[in-house]
């Protein structure tokens, strides 16, 4: 099999980007358009996209692979053992919230699924990220006490909503669940976990739904190599993307991805309206 080394980096490269932008507050879907529009690359199609969204899952999995262990576990001798312990009992919960805040994004997604997409300026994926950037600032200095056991229906609901929110392109699906998060007071540990929690059914549902879809793309053949390296590629950056992330909310210093965010939008807003108009 012959191998286009050009075609090779580029692929390469969009599983980095990827990888980098989904787990940090900044848009990967956004950032998508933007190297479409500054570079000219052009991913291969919404199968490409949810082949390295899966394999973004794949990296979160295996970040909180213990926690989904233990959640599970307790989940299921609440369920079928009657274990009514507190540990069993908060996780049972738990798992509740998760489905409660997973219900509006998979309706919403759903009906709007010929509607929703990446066929958008970058104009406007610049206003996006101004809109992100300004919601990472308002909770650049909150910090909340609330611990799993301590959320309630109503947390759950408004996380839930606040995920809606990023299915406009631009928009960045961990920069709105965090925000959504932190507004209803998690702490920030339990805030990042819920939100990459939240992550897992959603890309899971997307990746199951999709599996035909990624089997049968006409490009799969022919760029099979490619794939996989960006497969690959994916996986390592967006466990690095995390530990960015995770970094940054501990230490406070969540507010740079506020002014790359600002910094990005206004570029991208000036690009549409001098370069190409």
């Amino acid at each position: 099999m012959d191998i286009d080394i050009i075609e090779l980096i580029k692929y390469i490269f969009l599983g980095i980007l990827q990888g980098l932008t989904e787990p940090i507050p900044v848009s990967s879907s956004g950032h998508l358009v933007m190297a479409r529009e500054l570079f000219g690359i052009e991913a291969s199609g919404l199968s490409f996209e949810i082949f390295l969204n899966t394999a973004s899952l794949i990296a979160v999995l295996f970040i909180y692979w213990k926690d989904i262990y233990e959640i599970a576990k307790n989940f299921l001798r609440y369920v079928f053992k009657k274990d009514r312990d507190i540990e069993a009992t908060t996780d049972f919960k738990y798992v509740i919230y998760l489905i409660i805040a997973t219900i509006p994004v998979g309706v919403l997604g759903f009906l709007l699924k010929d509607v929703i997409g990446d066929n958008v300026s970058i104009g406007f994926v610049g206003l996006m990220l101004l809109v992100t950037g300004t919601a990472l600032w308002f909770i650049k200095n909150k910090s909340g006490v609330k611990r799993d056991g301590e959320l309630t229906v109503k947390d759950s609901i408004i996380v839930g909503l606040s995920q809606c929110v990023a299915l406009i392109p631009g928009i960045s699906r961990s920069g709105a669940t965090l925000v959504g998060s932190m507004a209803v007071g998690l702490e920030k540990k339990n805030a990042l976990r819920f939100v990459f929690l939240l992550y897992i059914p959603v890309s899971l549902g997307t990746a199951i739904l999709s599996i035909s879809d990624i089997a049968t793309d006409p490009m799969l053949d022919t760029l099979l190599v490619p794939y996989l390296a960006s497969f690959v590629v994916t996986i390592i950056a967006t466990y690095i993307g995390f530990k960015l992330l995770e970094g940054a909310l501990t230490s406070g210093r969540l507010i740079y991805f506020s002014y790359y965010c600002f910094a990005a939008g206004i570029f991208a807003i000036m690009y549409q309206f001098i370069v190409l108009s």
